[in-house]
């Protein structure tokens, strides 16, 4: 078993904890430590706190408690919280037996050494698609497994591109996605819309076109990296795409795509029930890669993974738990519930026969890729925040997509 003596974190992960002292989670009951009810009772958190103790998912971690042997004491915190809390408790020695985190967090929780690793605790991942189990790998090694993954697509007004006298079934590549977007403002509408924004968002949205031109987050500014701003900037440039588009959030940009103004929104998995009370005619297009075919776009969703415990007797326990969460007679509810596309293909397949609008849903996500993939880890995050700098640089004209992204690869080092 690989364990940490003590609890001996990295110096990255030590400065998350010390910034955690201070928050306050959002739970769902009672106290967070992870060990004061005893043996009989395995504690799991979670960043659902939208899911109270009625609701279905609650019943699921019950239902699985109650099959294990064993009682649930569940917590949920804010997503943004629950790294910096999972950090702190690995240090108390007061982890939590099972706990789900958003999927890029997993790396720097396995390189702190909180993580136990799925050879360990046992944790059967061989139905889970590859790209998607590849957010959770550190060092040739598998620390957890995925919930459910959401991605980017492109949704389109079909009102809009028929005034404009585009056809959907046209548009394969950057030059055709660039062409409808001209016949649509020529038509008198607008173009794109997305989020560029100075956060970790902006760098989400801009991913699948820096992966769709063939570049690597270890190169920034490589030529492909610079095909990809440059097509953004062009597009502020010529209006296909708002200037709004430098502050927008996600949530932001989809309120100007449900104007019913806009042929095209970037946007994800967790607008489909948005799309359905906008009353727009819309469909949805995986992002296409530069010279054809489907880009590679970012995974979001969860893992649930096993944190390393004192006391290695529990991990049996603790397998069946994480077993009875992601098998696949479970998934399909759970991953309709938090409108997620499932992390295997057969539980793929049983979503989008049961909703056709999830199939092109299901095919970006089999095309997508961790943020932290390639076995960046805990390197994504600085490579990230010179990403979004680039895009903010490059798209209000500060500097030209080749020097913005010159200057990111230099910080990025």
């Amino acid at each position: 078993m690989n364990r940490v003596t003590g609890r001996r974190l990295t110096a990255v992960a030590l400065t998350v904890v010390a910034l955690a002292t201070g928050t306050t989670a959002c739970s769902s009951g009672g106290s967070s430590s992870a060990k004061e009810d005893g043996g009989g009772t395995y504690t799991v958190w979670d960043p659902y706190p939208q899911f109270a103790k009625g609701s279905a998912w609650a019943k699921l971690l019950d239902g699985c408690g109650s099959k294990a042997g064993v009682k649930i004491k569940r917590t949920a915190f804010d997503t943004s919280d629950l790294a910096n809390k999972a950090l702190l408790a690995a240090q108390q020695s007061n982890s939590p037996d099972v706990l789900i985190v958003d999927n890029p967090v997993v790396s720097t929780l396995a390189e702190a050494g909180v993580l136990t690793t799925t050879a360990d605790n046992k944790v059967d991942t061989s139905k889970v698609d590859p790209n998607l189990l590849a957010a959770g790998q550190s060092g040739g090694k598998t620390y957890g497994t995925p919930i459910g993954a959401n991605t980017l697509a492109l949704y389109y007004n079909k009102k809009v591109l028929k005034a404009a006298g585009v056809d959907i079934a046209s548009v394969k590549d950057w030059s055709s996605l660039t062409a409808a977007l001209e016949k649509t403002k020529k038509a008198g509408k607008k173009g794109i819309t997305f989020s560029a924004t100075g956060t970790e968002e902006g760098s989400f949205q801009f991913l699948p076109w820096f992966w769709g031109a063939g570049a690597k987050l270890t190169q920034l500014d490589s030529s492909q990296g610079e095909s990809a701003l440059s097509l953004w900037t062009d597009w502020v440039k010529k209006g296909y795409a708002p200037n709004s588009v430098l502050n927008n959030t996600q949530t932001t940009s989809w309120q100007e795509f449900a104007t019913g103004d806009y042929a095209f929104a970037e946007n994800g998995t967790w607008q489909l029930a948005n799309a359905e009370k906008a009353g727009l005619d819309y469909g949805v297009l995986p992002v296409p890669a530069s010279g054809g075919g489907n880009a590679a776009a970012p995974t979001g969703g969860e893992f649930v993974t096993v944190p390393v415990q004192g006391d290695t007797g529990r991990y049996t326990t603790t397998q069946k738990l994480v077993s009875c969460l992601t098998s696949t007679e479970n998934l399909y509810p759970t991953d309709t519930t938090l409108s997620y596309v499932a992390p295997t293909s057969e539980v793929q397949d049983k979503q989008a026969a049961a909703d056709a609008k999830l199939k092109p849903w299901v095919e970006a996500v089999k095309a997508a890729k961790g943020r932290t993939s390639d076995d960046l880890g805990t390197k994504y995050p600085k490579i990230s925040e010179q990403m979004w700098k680039a895009v903010q640089s490059a798209l209000s004209g500060a500097k030209s997509p080749k020097d913005a992204l010159s200057s990111a690869q230099s910080a990025a080092k």
